[in-house]
């Protein structure tokens, strides 16, 4: 179907709703719905006898049935929170702490999340706002925290360098509480890009173990502002050198895990100078998830031959089943049907794999050529839960 259709389907779908709810509240009102005219009055409003005893008669006398106006039709109107019309009338950083407050005191998750969006039309793209706000933000704990932060890296200020600047050193800052610091990184994913110096600052917090939760958020930092600079200029290589960086040396499993699935969210093609790194990782981490996730990245590269290669010679050291399997299909990915000759050699050495051989061999055979269309026809036989980023 064309968007245009789509759209006007909606758009009718919409319409036929309300026609339809007026017309059910029409019937309620009329002699079809089996109300009398007094019970219909006292519906429409809580005098409604009153005011049909005062009513004029009609010409014709008593006896005549009495003509009746139908009702005015009211549609349902969501709720309205206390105080809100004059917020808004009045709304500035003077008053809204004092509203989130009130709000955060209430556990008003909803309301919250309003005077959030409102607070990013109030910083809008004024340095100067945005400092504040952090200002308040360094002091706070959720939920208002969340509320200044969400609310700052969705504004066209958070952009200005001061602005990025202040939030690296709050995220730099051991003496802050962790939540704080991971709050400021989260707010940098916004930025249209990193500067080398920044990419730096950020990879040095990733990369320190009393960082925690800081250093995870960090690192996925780093990989969204890679992916939006990616998509806008096709720039990852920066970026990506830091989390194989990271991926490869950081002694916090969820970091190294995270750093090299990243670019699973933009999937730039992997230069041949990353390979080398990929497949001591692939071959060394001491964890199964890493080695896996490793496998992954490896499959999409520039160079498909030495990564069937890398696979074929990591088969036989590897113990672990669902790293082998990994090997095994990122094989297929990384070389489509060149690589079958690889896989008979793998299930010669495993026996497990030899109906996954047979899988792939028949899908080549019928015709199939793109990954994304072999691996929905491919069966599943092994006890491994897919990586995040994966295809299947």
């Amino acid at each position: 179907m064309q968007p245009p259709s789509k759209k006007a389907a909606v758009t009718i779908g919409a319409l036929l709703l309300i026609i339809l709810g007026a017309a059910l509240l029409s019937r309620r009102s009329g002699p079809a719905g089996g109300e009398s005219p007094e019970t219909s009055a006292d519906t429409a409003t809580p005098s409604g006898s009153a005011q049909a005893a005062a009513a004029p008669s009609q010409p014709g006398g008593p006896g005549q049935p009495q003509e009746r106006r139908p009702k005015e039709d009211v549609l349902p109107m969501p709720g309205c929170w206390e105080g809100v019309g004059e917020f808004d009338k009045n709304a500035s950083l003077d008053n809204f702490r004092q509203a989130l407050a009130a709000a955060a005191g209430a556990g008003d998750r909803e309301l919250a999340q309003y005077l959030q969006e409102r607070l990013t039309e109030l910083v809008g793209e004024d340095a100067g706002k945005a400092l504040q706000v952090l200002d308040w933000a360094e002091k706070s704990s959720q939920p208002e925290l969340g509320v200044y932060m969400e609310a700052l890296k969705a504004t066209g200020a958070v952009q200005d360098p001061k602005v990025a600047e202040r939030l690296l050193k709050m995220g730099e800052d051991k003496g802050s509480q962790l939540m704080n610091r991971a709050a400021a990184m989260d707010a940098l994913e916004t930025q249209k890009r990193l500067s080398p110096a920044n990419i730096q600052r950020l990879k040095t917090v990733a990369m320190d173990l009393s960082a925690d939760s800081a250093g995870w958020v960090a690192t996925r930092t780093i990989g969204r502002v890679m992916k939006e600079d990616f998509e806008r200029t096709g720039n990852f290589a920066p970026y990506w050198k830091e989390l194989l960086d990271i991926g490869e040396k950081s002694e916090d499993m969820a970091v190294r895990l995270l750093a090299l699935e990243m670019p699973s969210y933009s999937n730039p093609v992997i230069g041949g100078d990353s390979m080398e790194r990929l497949v001591q990782i692939m071959r060394t981490d001491r964890e199964r998830d890493v080695r896996e996730m490793a496998a992954f990245r490896l499959a999409v590269t520039q160079e498909p031959d030495k990564a069937l290669e890398a696979y074929r010679a990591a088969f036989p050291a590897e113990q672990d089943e669902c790293v082998r399997w990994a090997f095994f299909r990122f094989a297929v990915r990384a070389a489509g049907p060149r690589a079958l000759p690889v896989l008979a050699q793998m299930a010669a050495q495993d026996p497990r794999f030899l109906q996954d051989y047979q899988d792939f061999q028949r899908l080549y055979a019928e015709g199939t050529v793109d990954f994304a269309r072999v691996w929905m026809g491919k069966e599943e036989r092994h006890p491994c839960i897919m990586e995040e980023g994966a295809p299947h």
